[in-house]
């Protein structure tokens, strides 16, 4: 009968491609039992439910399984959990990691980005939350479809998320009235916004998703002072001038010392509906480019589409809808996302 050593030795052999190391080593190797005429059972639990190399990890597993002399049978299952990266704050003790989705200045689609990105990550099997840090532009509210669903509270104190598409979330748009000017100072954002945070059950989640507002300022800078982020993801457009609008938002965010997870480019070309023609409306390539030229990992680009748009203004994100074509560059852009925060917390 098979040893287990003789089948661990076997998998140690099995690298993951993105950390470099052996999944024996990783601790990905749950629950492995050897039966009756040496079939085997395993369970390999990867770092994200959203690894995007989950099939080339399966098919390697087995290569190096069928390789031991008399192997029977052999079960493969996979399986997904975020690993959490030991963190000094506990405004928020539940929460694994926090995404802040920001950009250099506005009208790019980062809002847009930001719910469809937590979406896609729920998509994946991840649990995830999604808070509107945009104090002054609040718009997930209605890009979530709870325009008009009040927020309720415990005693009068935490507040209960809205859950939608999978995702928990919380904006200031469902606390005040539609179209209410906020006219608020520093030193009132920054209590908002820790309320957010500690004040809100947001319970258990792999991944909290930040929408800042645009540009630099006290929102940011509040996060950086009382959270450790486990990193920052960048939205720009394709054009040249993009280049020194992500170079703004990386300097920002390497001065509060948050990791950059890398850049998205939004609105990256239209691909015409009836004959398939693509057109660079924007130009092409800036948000590459500067990711390039910042050694930083380009996430993936977004075309201009009338569903994004559509799913913003009927409150259901684009992703949402599996045989949409959006769906897969979401899904992609949330795996590397996670890929990256899965190097991060092992590093």
């Amino acid at each position: 009968m098979l040893q287990k050593k003789d089948i661990m030795d076997a998998l140690s052999k099995v690298i993951d491609p993105e950390l470099h190391k052996d999944i024996v080593s990783l601790g990905m190797v749950k629950d492995l039992i050897v039966h009756e005429e040496n079939k085997i059972n395993v369970t390999i639990e990867l770092t994200t439910p959203a690894c995007p190399l989950k099939g080339e990890i399966e098919a390697d597993v087995r290569k190096h399984l069928e390789e031991i002399p008399g192997v029977g049978e052999i079960k493969i299952e996979m399986t997904g959990k975020v690993r959490e990266k030991t963190k000094k704050d506990d405004l928020i003790p539940g929460v694994k990691h926090t995404i802040l989705v920001g950009s250099g200045k506005g009208g790019v689609g980062k809002s847009t980005v930001a719910a469809n990105l937590a979406v896609a990550l729920a998509k994946t099997g991840a649990k995830v939350g999604l808070l509107d840090a945009d104090i002054y532009g609040p718009s997930m509210n209605l890009m979530m479809g709870a325009k008009d669903e009040p927020v309720y509270t415990i005693d009068g104190t935490i507040m209960i998320p809205l859950e939608r598409y999978g995702v928990k979330m919380i904006s200031i748009g469902s606390l005040v009235e539609e179209g209410q000017a906020l006219i608020w100072r520093g030193p009132m954002l920054q209590s908002v916004l820790l309320q957010f945070l500690k004040d809100v059950q947001w319970g258990v989640l792999d991944y909290l998703v930040i929408d800042l507002p645009p540009g630099t300022g006290d929102v940011q800078l509040a996060l950086a002072q009382n959270i450790q982020a486990t990193g920052a993801v960048i939205v720009s457009t394709p054009q040249d001038i993009a280049l020194s609008d992500v170079r703004r938002a990386w300097n920002m965010f390497d001065k509060v010392k948050i990791p950059i997870l890398g850049i998205i480019e939004n609105m990256s070309y239209f691909l015409c509906p009836h004959c398939g023609e693509r057109t660079d409306i924007f130009s092409t390539g800036g948000a590459k480019e500067a990711a390039e030229q910042n050694n930083i990992q380009f996430l993936g680009e977004i075309p201009i589409d009338i569903s994004i748009r559509k799913g913003g203004d009927e409150g259901m994100p684009a992703v949402w809808d599996e045989s949409n074509p959006l769906f897969e560059i979401f899904i992609k852009i949330a795996q590397n996302i996670a890929g990256k925060i899965s190097q991060i917390s092992l590093c």
